[in-house]
C-alpha cells in the first residue's frame, strides 16, 4: 500500500473491492444442496478430509458446504458434475456439516471418476494451479478435462512434467467449462480457437455414442488427427470445410435393400432429397411389404471419411488389446495421442440424426438433446451494497439499546477522526497511513483503558 493517498482514491478503491467481492462470491451459500438430491451443479473436492493419498473413498462438496464448513481446508474446484448429491452431510466425512446439521448414510449413487482423485485428462499429470500454463477442456460427455496439447490442438511440451510457473506478472488460467478464448497462458495460439466450436467429446466418449461416432470428422464433428504423410507429424483438421461435397453412402429401403448413391453430404441432421432411381425403386417395392409395417426412416447422418471410420475401429481395437494385456493407464493414450476426439461446432444439438438407430444412443444421454441446467445458489441479497448499507442492515437485526449504543459509538468515532484530519484540511497536507493508523491505534489504547 502507498505511503499517503487522497480520500478520493482511498473511496474509490474501496468501491473497486467492494465491486469486485459482489462479482466473485454473487450468491448465498447459506443452504446445502443435499435436500435437492442428485442435480448437475459445481462440486468442490476436499483434500483435507478425504487426501488421495490416505487411501479414504473419494467425495465431494457442494459450493455452498465448501465455504461454510470447508473454508480452511484445502479444496480443489472440480466444476459442474451431474447427478451429484453433497457428502458433507453424510457419515462418509468426519467433519460435520454446519448447514445441513441431520447426518444421512453415504452417498450411494454417485459416481467418483478420476477427477475425484485429483486426477485429469488421459496424460495423468498432477494438476497444479499455480503453475498449470495450459488451458483445460472439459468433455460435454464424461465431464473429464484435457490439456490442449492433449487434444492435438498444439504442440506437446517436450516433457511431460508438470508446466514450469509462470512469471509473477502472469496469472495462470484456471480450468475452463467448456472452451477459453483467453488460450494458454504464454503459448501461441491453438489450433481451434474457442469460437470455432461449442462443445468437447473426447475419444472415449465418441467411440462410445453410436450417433457421435458416425458424424465424427464430418462437417459440424470436427477431428483433429496428426498427418501420417507428414514428416514432423503435423495435424490436420478434418470436417472443418462446410461445403456441400458429393460422396457415396448407404440408404437402408424399405426391404432392407442397400444402396450406395452419389448425395450432398449434409451437416448431421440435415434432410437430403432422394435421389429419382431411389424414389422409383422404393415405390416399386412396396407391394411386398405387409400390410400395416411402417415406414422405415433412413439415417440422415452425413457421408463419413473411411479413414475415420477406420481409425476409430483401431482405437477400440487397441483399446481392448491394451485391457486383455492389462496395460497400465495411460500407456494406451501415449500411442493414440489425441486421436478421436471430436470438437462440436455451435448449434451441434439440432443436427443429430433421429433415425432408430442414432436415436437410442442419444435418448440415454438426455444432455446431448437437450442443455441441461445446472444449479447455481441463490442469490446474495446484499450481494453489491455499500459498507453503510450493510451496516445499517446489521444495525436494523440488532436490538433497539444495542443499535442506539452502536450509533452513537459510530458518531463519537466520526467526530473525533474529523478533529483528527482537519488540522490536515487546514495545512494542505496529504494524509498518510501512519497518520490513519496512528488515529486507530489511539483509540484502541482508549477503549483498553476504559474496560480495565
Amino acid at each position: 500500500m502507498a505511503d499517503s493517498a487522497t480520500l478520493t482514491s482511498v473511496l474509490e478503491s474501496q468501491n473497486a473491492l467492494l465491486q469486485e467481492a459482489s462479482l466473485a462470491l454473487p450468491h448465498s451459500f447459506s443452504q446445502c444442496t443435499y435436500s435437492l438430491g442428485h442435480i448437475r451443479q459445481a462440486v468442490y473436492l476436499c483434500l483435507t478430509c478425504t487426501p488421495p493419498s490416505s487411501g479414504k473413498p473419494p467425495r465431494g462438496v457442494c459450493a455452498a458446504c465448501s465455504i461454510a464448513c470447508h473454508t480452511d481446508h484445502e479444496q480443489l474446484e472440480l466444476f459442474p458434475k451431474r447427478n451429484f448429491q453433497c457428502d458433507c452431510p453424510t457419515r462418509a466425512l468426519d467433519h460435520a456439516c454446519t448447514l445441513h446439521t441431520h447426518l444421512e448414510e453415504p452417498n450411494d449413487t454417485n459416481e467418483y471418476g478420476r477427477n475425484f482423485r485429483a486426477e485429469f485428462c488421459r496424460c495423468d499429470r498432477t494438476y497444479n494451479a499455480e503453475s498449470e500454463r495450459e488451458t483445460m477442456i472439459q468433455c460435454v460427455a464424461c465431464e473429464d478435462w484435457f490439456h490442449e496439447s492433449c487434444l492435438n490442438l498444439r504442440e506437446r511440451p517436450p516433457s511431460r512434467d508438470p508446466t514450469p510457473e509462470v512469471a509473477p506478472q502472469s496469472e495462470a488460467p484456471p480450468l475452463d467449462d467448456g472452451a477459453s478464448d483467453a488460450s494458454s497462458s504464454g503459448l501461441p495460439p491453438p489450433l481451434i480457437n474457442a469460437s470455432d466450436y461449442d462443445a468437447l467429446v473426447c475419444s472415449a466418449c465418441v467411440r462410445k455414442i453410436d450417433a457421435l461416432r458416425k458424424v465424427a470428422g464430418t462437417p459440424g464433428a470436427l477431428m483433429v488427427v496428426r498427418s501420417a504423410d507428414s514428416p514432423a507429424e503435423r495435424c490436420i483438421i478434418i470436417g472443418k470445410d462446410e461445403g456441400k461435397e458429393m460422396a457415396p453412402v448407404e440408404v437402408d429401403t424399405q426391404d432392407g435393400i442397400k444402396t450406395n448413391e452419389a448425395l450432398p453430404q449434409a451437416a448431421a441432421g440435415d434432410k437430403r432429397e432422394r435421389s429419382s432411381s431411389i424414389s422409383e425403386e422404393h415405390q416399386a417395392k412396396r407391394v411386398r411389404v405387409s400390410p400395416g409395417a411402417e415406414s422405415i426412416t433412413p439415417c440422415l447422418a452425413p457421408a463419413q471419411d473411411p479413414g475415420v471410420r477406420k481409425l476409430l475401429d483401431s482405437l477400440d481395437t487397441a483399446s481392448q488389446e491394451d485391457a486383455d494385456a492389462n496395460v497400465e493407464e495411460g500407456n494406451h493414450a501415449e500411442r493414440y495421442h489425441g486421436a478421436g476426439d471430436v470438437f462440436l461446432t455451435e448449434g451441434w444439438r439440432a443436427r443429430w440424426c433421429r433415425c432408430k438407430s442414432c436415436l437410442p444412443s442419444l435418448q440415454s444421454r438426455p444432455y446431448l438433446l437437450e442443455e441441461e441446467e445446472t444449479y447455481e445458489p441463490p442469490e446474495d441479497p446484499d450481494s453489491g451494497l455499500s459498507l453503510e448499507e450493510l451496516g445499517m442492515r446489521a444495525l436494523q437485526g440488532l436490538p433497539r439499546e444495542s443499535a442506539i449504543n452502536g450509533i452513537m459509538a459510530f458518531n463519537a468515532m466520526r467526530d473525533d477522526l474529523m478533529k483528527h484530519l482537519r488540522p490536515f484540511a487546514e495545512r494542505g497536507d496529504e494524509v498518510t497511513e501512519a497518520d490513519i493508523r496512528g488515529f486507530f491505534d489511539q483509540r484502541i489504547r482508549e477503549l483498553q483503558a476504559r474496560r480495565r
